[in-house]
């Protein structure tokens, strides 16, 4: 079986706006066919990558490269790519049928042509019956449907989509994830997708590409990045952590927490200082006498299919996942399994996370309100 290429590279690409770095030596290969999400807090360059692949910027310096042909400073309208933005920028004075047709009449397609690919994409869509519709009058789903037949008409190689869902409301977001990737395997093109949702790139995607400060932190599929993330960074945006300062006495043994535990890591050097990352659903609270740490609980938040607990053991508050029901002010041990440790080599945001000292829904909110207004 022949390996399958790469359709879009980006070699050292580095971008400024107002002499500050946004995009700083860049590396990203992206293969033909593949769905490769985008994902970072605001302001980690991920929108910047998608507009220089799209051709609306020109890196400072760098490749783009299409098919292994350099297209810097190739303009939009020549790219093989379409894009999908936040805004789906649909034309309101134009109904459902002339929306999805306006790039066929750009080209100059045949009458009978534009009609019958129309048709076709009413289909794929599940918008028959929807054509003379004004696109105003249209669901937020119904639109961003409208908004992909337009981009997919035209037979792209690669589509663009800039946080398209993050309009709708989470339950139409949750059925329309479904609905693109579904559409990206039969459309079986490359799809691009900026987020800032850790649970729709792993949902969604083949390829995770974490960003942060314009540097990639790390690249795999959705399981890679959660089960085996490459620093303290990855391991706090995706998901729940506990991240905790340790060292690697020997292969195959952690130490954190004041115990030695046995783990399934090696290759460290003897007693190399190390974050060691678990993840709250994969602690198992215990009886005391069965815990390898002992703690108190001092905060229980009920989610719905899960129970948050927070367990102080000295000083450290440890976030478990659990079904079973705990009581602020109950004295718990902690059992924690080899393959629930994953030991990471230090880096620049050791430190930084994984203690849930000031763990609260009140500061969470203020932390998104926080996102929103800089976005």
């Amino acid at each position: 079986m022949s390996e399958i290429k790469n359709i879009i590279e980006l070699k050292d690409i580095c971008m400024e706006f107002d002499g500050e770095m946004v995009l700083d030596h860049l590396n990203l290969a992206i293969k033909d066919g593949e769905f490769v999400t985008l994902l970072g807090r605001s302001g980690c360059g991920k929108t910047t990558t998608l507009r220089i692949i799209a051709g609306f910027l020109n890196p400072v310096s760098g490749q783009v490269l299409f098919d292994s042909k350099e297209i810097n400073g190739v303009p939009p309208y020549q790219r093989p790519v379409n894009t999908i933005f936040q805004r789906y920028a649909l034309f309101p004075h134009y109904n459902v049928y002339e929306n999805i047709a306006f790039g066929l009449r750009l080209r100059k397609v045949p009458e009978a042509e534009i009609k019958e690919r129309v048709e076709e994409m009413l289909r794929f869509v599940n918008l028959q019956g929807f054509e003379k519709r004004s696109v105003t009058h249209l669901s937020g789903g119904q639109q961003q449907r409208v908004a992909i037949a337009r981009a997919v008409i035209n037979k792209p190689k690669v589509l663009l989509l800039d946080e398209p869902l993050s309009a709708l409301d989470l339950q139409l977001r949750k059925d329309m994830q479904v609905e693109l990737k579904n559409i990206q395997k039969k459309l079986g093109i490359t799809f691009i997708y900026v987020t800032h949702d850790q649970e729709e790139a792993l949902s969604m995607s083949d390829t995770v590409v974490v960003m942060n400060e314009g540097k990639v932190q790390q690249i795999g599929t959705p399981i890679e990045i959660y089960n085996e993330p490459q620093n303290a960074f990855v391991a706090d945006f995706i998901g729940e952590s506990n991240i905790l300062d340790g060292v690697m006495p020997c292969d195959f043994t952690a130490r954190f927490a004041g115990h030695d535990f046995d783990c399934l890591d090696k290759g460290f050097a003897p007693n190399e200082p190390v974050d060691v990352v678990v993840r709250p659903e994969d602690v198992d609270i215990v009886p005391v006498v069965r815990g390898m740490l002992k703690g108190e609980v001092t905060s229980v938040t009920f989610r719905g299919v899960h129970f948050e607990i927070i367990v102080d053991i000295d000083g450290f508050k440890w976030m478990i996942q659990t079904t079973d029901e705990h009581h602020v002010g109950d004295v718990v041990g902690l059992y924690i399994e080899p393959d629930a440790i994953h030991v990471m080599k230090k880096s620049q945001y050791s430190g930084k996370y994984g203690d849930y000292s000031s763990y609260s829904d009140e500061l969470e909110q203020l932390s998104e309100l926080t996102e929103d207004e800089e976005e």
